[in-house]
């Protein structure tokens, strides 16, 4: 992935409408999420939600698709791990290490590189 790509996709989780849109439809997972469901969702108006997600579809973190009459719009998990890889592929200088679990909030884990 270019650094170019990495930064389009990071500048537009940076802005709080488009990261929590961003993950509902993460947690939505492969069947993802209407605009009338994300609106009701996160109470954000449809027509700034429109302008969120043109963004991150932009960005290639989304994608959508026409099912009748919805739109369907999804998390691209491929495009997030893409991100994350090239975040993480120097990590450690190169060296294999291994991963840690840390606790975030409370309600979940992350895993992050432990200190070499």
């Amino acid at each position: 992935m270019e650094e170019q790509e990495v930064v389009k996709s990071l500048a537009a989780l940076a802005q709080p409408v488009r990261l929590r849109v961003f993950r509902s439809l993460v947690v939505a997972g492969p069947d993802g999420l209407t605009p009338g469901a994300l609106t009701e969702q996160l109470d954000v108006p449809a027509t700034s939600l429109s302008f969120h997600l043109k963004e991150l579809m932009h960005a290639g973190l989304v994608s959508q698709e026409r099912d009748g009459r919805h739109l369907i719009y999804r998390a691209s998990f491929e495009r997030m791990a893409d991100v994350l890889g090239y975040l993480t592929e120097h990590c450690c200088q190169g060296q294999p290490c291994s991963a840690t679990e840390i606790p975030t909030n409370g309600k979940r884990t992350a895993r992050a590189c432990s200190p070499c």
